[in-house]
């Protein structure tokens, strides 16, 4: 054992975890106490459970493997039953068909005797991989909770008489109902709701078929499908959506809801025939939860009382920016949803209707029909609205329109693809707007972002660079106290030594919008007026008061609600 301990502390130094002096006070103060080196290290933090772990395989000779991230096939699982995983703290992740060689990770891969067991059991030869316990145990959970290993093995058998598939012609409809198929289906989306995703993708690729989900805006590979299912799980989705099983070739859209418990979901689904067979996404939209107010989307201080003066007003154009995926229309529904009373006709038109909200009347364009953005908002104007939504401004007939709408007494919501709220005057003018009309009718305008918040159970103080630390004061300004220590926030992945339970070891849970708002002022209106630059607008408005975006999401920062990573991420210019 003390060998072993000498190796590892070899193995820390090659590593660069260690340095030579660390070595030999951990040695001495081991002699001295009676503690083993390995607890001496860990007790006082000299690295990480993790890095022990890979340096104690290297001495062994055994590779170590991090199943965090790592798309497991769910066939591969079927070859050891979870009950035997969880007793023995193991996971098997890879199978090579052309060798029979299953690749398992192990908390103690040197056991002889579980490995002859599993060889047994599995039919397989097993090559094990050291692995850290609490990683194991959390795909486990993740994987075989999922009820996929029991399904995908079933289907196969029920799918797959061959390597090579062959349905005969009327008979694929019959296998694509068949339970197998049906609850591999219902367990993706099952997994979708429980971990929060806005997206499904299932990707045809060269080997296997992954399954991706996106959350809090980020893309994470969970599962891999046989290839062999694929055909049969993407027909399965599109019967579901009401698509043509039979028309491969070209894009399809569909819809359908999907409840767990009392979480009910409607699903957007959209098919894109790709060189490895049919991609699918499916965008997730809560039915139940409803719609979140302007404080809990991020909006505060000056820029929530401007925009809360700018809605009240009885007539004029709002518009949101940003780009796609910034939340605008998010934002859009929460001031709907502020506004909509019995006592005003609120109309929208939108491309799609993402939220269902109770007393909107909500119209989705369609163009193949010659329902565009512009014939839509033409026909509103004599359906006596007071509160009309344009899903985006996109060319000079919708932009005119909606000019007209806000001087003739309507109140306009509308979006922009801009990088920043200034930048909307600009564009609207080339777009065709008239100067003096954009002048007299725009209320406010709010430039928007979407950051990940940090999560509040694993986040960790610390204190910056001094140039960052700098570049912080620099941006902000006045906004905080010159002689107050800066201090930033970070999530750790997890909490008491244990992965984070909150947020799965992600250090982010959830998002928080990053904002910039201000109304266009009569000084403002001249420089509309004036065909002014969009810096000279940005300055002026920044003189007028306005926050930032940038500024906003420092202060978010600082304040431990997101981290600075983020803010630079979404907000950089």
């Amino acid at each position: 054992m003390v060998d072993a301990a000498q190796d590892i502390l070899q193995v820390l130094v090659a590593d660069k975890r260690l340095s030579a002096e660390q070595v030999d006070a951990v040695r001495t103060e081991s002699l001295t106490t009676g503690i083993s080196i390995e607890d001496l290290i860990l007790k006082k933090r000299m690295v990480s459970e993790q890095d022990l772990a890979v340096a104690r395989a290297k001495t062994l000779g055994i590779p170590f493997v991090t199943l965090a991230g790592k798309a497991i096939s769910p066939d591969v699982v079927t070859f050891i039953p979870e009950p035997v995983a969880r007793r023995y703290t193991l996971m098997p992740f890879v199978f090579d068909t052309k060798t029979n060689e299953l690749s398992v990770a192990m908390l103690d891969p040197l056991d002889f005797q579980v490995m002859e067991f599993l060889e047994k059991k599995s039919g397989k030869r097993i090559k094990p991989f050291m692995a850290m316990k609490d990683d194991i145990v959390a795909r486990t959970d993740d994987v075989y909770t999922q009820g996929l290993g029991t399904e995908v093995s079933a289907a196969l058998k029920e799918t797959a008489p061959s390597e090579v598939k062959t349905y005969e012609a009327g008979k694929l409809g019959e296998v694509i109902r068949e339970a197998p198929i049906a609850q591999i289906v219902s367990a993706i989306l099952e997994q979708a709701i429980r971990i929060r995703a806005s997206d499904v993708h299932i990707e045809p690729q060269i080997g296997d078929t992954r399954v991706r989900y996106r959350v809090d805006g980020m893309l994470q590979e969970r599962l891999a499908l046989p290839r062999g299912l694929q055909d049969a799980v993407i027909s399965r989705i599109k019967i579901l959506s009401d698509m043509k099983i039979d028309e491969k070739r070209i894009p399809q859209d569909g819809r359908f809801n999907f409840k767990m418990g009392v979480a009910e979901v409607d699903l957007r689904v959209s098919t894109l025939p790709t060189v490895h067979g049919e991609k699918i996404v499916m965008r997730l939209l809560k039915k139940s939860g409803g719609v979140p107010t302007l404080p809990e989307l991020g909006l505060r201080g000056l820029a929530l009382k401007n925009l809360e003066s700018a809605i009240l007003r009885p007539h004029g154009i709002i518009l949101v920016t940003g780009p796609t995926g910034s939340g605008k229309t998010t934002t859009l529904y929460a001031v709907l949803t502020r506004l909509n009373t019995t006592k005003v006709n609120i109309m929208t038109l939108e491309d799609p209707v993402e939220y269902q909200i109770a007393g909107v009347n909500q119209v989705q364009i369609n163009p193949q029909a010659g329902l565009t953005f512009a014939t839509g908002l033409r026909s509103f104007l004599r359906q006596d609205p007071n509160i009309i939504l344009v899903g985006e401004i996109r060319d000079k007939e919708t932009t005119e329109l909606a000019v007209q709408a806000a001087l003739t007494g309507h109140l306009v919501f509308s979006t922009l693809h801009t990088n920043n709220a200034a930048g909307a005057i600009p564009r609207l003018l080339d777009l065709g707007a008239e100067p003096f009309l954009v002048a007299s009718a725009l209320n406010a305008i709010v430039g928007q972002r979407i950051a990940r918040k940090v999560c509040p159970n694993c986040r960790e103080e610390y204190t910056p660079e001094e140039a960052v630390a700098a570049d912080i004061r620099s941006i902000l300004g006045d906004l905080i106290p010159k002689d107050k220590p800066i201090k930033l926030y970070r999530g750790k992945g997890e909490a008491n030594g244990q992965p984070c339970q909150t947020c799965g070891g992600a250090t982010y849970l959830g998002r928080i919008g990053i904002f910039e708002v201000f109304p266009v002022s009569d000084a403002m209106s001249k420089l509309i007026l004036s065909r002014a630059p969009m810096k000279e607008i940005e300055a002026k408005a920044v003189s007028e008061g306005m926050i930032t975006m940038k500024q906003d999401g420092y202060m978010k920062a600082i304040e431990a609600v997101t981290t600075l990573e983020e803010v630079l991420r979404v907000a950089q210019d």
